[in-house]
């Protein structure tokens, strides 16, 4: 897969099949839709397409919204490699192109830049200045550039739409269960371990502590979560727990994100660490004091080998 910044005047010889979208987590729905333009592309013996943008529409539409993403550009980028898609285009949304019509952008963007002969959108994609046209009148103005623009209709699992909100609003309320489906893999964060407080170790229970890289990335619901570590640039895959929350216990007000990893002892700080949220144990509990809070841990403990033994 290419991956194409069009902010360096790239222009795009071979015509293509193409669809749009911030693509958010590259979740079931996203990869459905690729599917249909890999189809398509194979049908037509054109190059396929997906388009997205550098940063979320809305942080530039909108003052005061500021979604958390699912994925940053190098994670998205890389879920995006594994398609099988030809090209990924990357826009630069600045305010100028959030002032294009639909029509202007198709004209500008998808015909004279991308040389999109054929668009595929997805059932809820709206794209230009004016959010209220929809695929009526895309269909339209293709008629007039020369680009045919089709609908895909939407990826459902278990009666319910697939979507970037929807992931979000899952992991929002800890329900890494349902999030999980609905991407088709589990939902992870990365960081880099740093020194902590060490109470954990004192209960028998060291933690990696981490610091997550990018600030924009989502994390799920406070509370005790089942998950799988992956250490530096080792492809070993522990078994873990993970606690998101303040600490209650011990006073403390600063979120942390601290995970005992089953077997592990070496020395982990400085090193790059990846989480993979498999279930949700419970919610973030203040304990009266730390034997009560260190039994919890070991029953906690308990739970994760039951689930990852099944």
């Amino acid at each position: 897969m290419r991956t194409i910044f069009t902010d360096n005047g790239y222009n795009q010889a071979a015509p293509c099949v193409a669809t749009i979208g911030f693509f958010d987590g590259v979740h079931s729905g996203h990869k459905y839709l690729i599917k249909n333009v890999l189809d398509c592309a194979a049908d037509a013996g054109m190059q396929s397409m997906v388009i997205s943008f550098e940063r979320h529409p809305q942080y530039v539409i909108c003052d005061d919204y500021r979604p958390k993403l699912l994925t940053t550009n190098e994670e998205k980028s890389r879920l995006l490699s594994l398609t099988g898609i030809d090209n990924c285009v990357l826009l630069h949304f600045d305010r100028d192109m959030a002032m294009l019509s639909a029509r202007e952008f198709m004209q500008t963007v998808l015909r004279d830049k991308l040389n999109v002969k054929k668009l595929i959108i997805g059932y809820n994609n709206h794209f230009g200045h004016d959010r209220k046209e929809g695929f009526r009148e895309y269909a339209a103005y293709g008629r007039e550039l020369g680009i045919e623009v089709l609908l895909s209709d939407a990826f459902n699992i278990e009666g319910n739409k697939v979507s970037s909100s929807i992931i979000r609003s899952f992991l929002a309320d800890g329900n890494v269960e349902d999030a999980r489906r609905c991407l088709s893999y589990p939902y992870f964060i990365h960081g880099t371990v740093v020194q902590g407080v060490h109470e954990g170790r004192k209960m028998g229970f060291p933690t990696a502590n981490m610091c997550v890289n990018d600030e924009l990335k989502l994390i799920p619901k406070n509370g005790a979560y089942a998950v799988k570590a992956m250490i530096g640039g080792s492809p070993k895959v522990w078994d873990a727990m993970m606690n998101i929350g303040t600490r209650p216990t011990f006073g403390d007000n600063t979120v942390s994100l601290e995970t005992h990893i089953f077997g592990f002892d070496g020395n982990i700080y400085g090193k790059r660490i990846n989480i993979r949220f498999m279930n949700r144990l419970r919610d973030e509990q203040k304990f009266s004091s730390v034997n009560e809070l260190a039994a919890q841990l070991r029953l906690d403990m308990l739970e994760v080998k039951r689930l990852f033994a099944k």
